[in-house]
């Protein structure tokens, strides 16, 4: 279903919820729910989506779960995961575990290098990885196969071509969010699993359930973490709050989720702009930050108006090259639009 389609069902909502304007919201101490409800009912036609909620500033305006899916029911975020890596790294450099973004890989995984290796590996740093700039070939889309099927996933990836210089334009490879679970693990002792689970389990609702780990047993960051929406919808929500808990308890600092929100590329998909995996857009009128996992797995953050969106989606469908991705953009969009109107 394209934009305009999407844009004509929402159009032919119910009255009483397309009359509904925001002051009028506002003057009854609530926001525009009916609009947002009715949108998300529209997007039951939209073809592989399986769960979506919607808060602003913490109160829910509307969830759905489709077909036999549940909201509580477990899902492979995929992709989506690597901003759940990234907060674990930003949380391991305020322990001072890591020194910060400027750290070379080489300081904690020299003993992976190959036996001659290229002098660029040296000046791969923690932020190159988080921003997908390591220069490296990247191990997702045609190689990440060949990745997985290897023996030794940490030195397949750091034995990989240059194709750019650390530090140059996006290749975007779940190679090197591996790289720093596995970063992450050597300098903790403990598996990351572990570490999500201690320093992300005050986050009341947050779990992660089976998650896939290389054969040497480092956890795969970046891809293959099961969660429910609802888990995936409560870390959206520790980043809304800038890194506080439901109840104030302080889990990431702020001035971390400022620096992953920062641009420091632009994707190789859509031009979008990318910091510490996360992805940059802005719909509008609003700087909105999302997680971004295959077949649709979203989390939208719009600090501009409190609100957090997620949507789940059928992982096993692909969602940029079919125009589902640029659809749940336009979803959002229309939400943010419902709400500032």
């Amino acid at each position: 279903m394209n934009r305009r389609t999407f844009i004509a069902l929402a159009a032919a909502l119910p009255a009483v919820a397309a009359s509904r304007s925001f002051a009028q919201s506002l003057a009854g101490g609530d926001v525009p729910k009916e609009r947002i409800a009715g949108l998300l009912d529209a997007a039951r036609r939209l073809d592989g989506l399986e769960t979506a909620i919607v808060t602003r500033n913490g109160d829910l305006l509307a969830e759905r779960a489709f077909g036999d899916n549940a909201l509580a029911g477990s899902t492979n975020i995929k992709s989506a995961s690597k901003s759940i890596v990234s907060a674990l790294v930003g949380i391991a450099i305020d322990k001072g575990l890591l020194k910060g973004v400027d750290q070379p890989i080489e300081t904690v995984l020299r003993s992976d290098f190959p036996a001659d290796p290229d002098p660029r590996l040296s000046k791969i740093t923690i932020g190159h990885l988080l921003s997908m700039r390591s220069g490296l070939d990247r191990m997702s889309g045609p190689n990440y196969g060949r990745w997985v099927a290897s023996r030794n996933w940490v030195r397949t990836a750091l034995a990989a071509d240059f194709i750019d210089e650390p530090g140059g334009g996006m290749l975007y490879s779940t190679a090197s969010s591996h790289l720093l679970s596995v970063i992450l693990t050597k300098v903790s002792g403990k598996p990351t699993l572990a570490l999500a689970r201690d320093w992300l389990g005050p986050l009341e609702g947050f779990r992660i359930g089976a998650w896939d780990r290389d054969p040497q047993g480092y956890y795969l960051g970046g891809n293959q973490m099961a969660m429910t929406p609802r888990s995936l919808h409560a870390f959206g929500e520790l980043y809304r709050r800038g890194g506080l808990t439901g109840d104030g308890t302080r889990l990431i600092s702020e001035a971390w989720i400022r620096e992953s929100w920062v641009q420091r590329t632009n994707s190789v998909f859509n031009g979008d702009g990318y910091g510490y995996a996360w992805f940059l857009k802005d719909m509008a009128g609003e700087r909105v930050n999302y997680a971004w996992g295959y077949g649709g797995q979203m989390l939208y953050i719009v600090p501009g108006i409190d609100l957090t969106v997620t949507m789940t989606s059928n992982e096993a469908a692909p969602s940029a090259r079919t125009g589902y991705r640029d659809e749940l953009h336009a979803l959002v969009t229309d939400m943010i639009e419902a709400i500032k109107a």
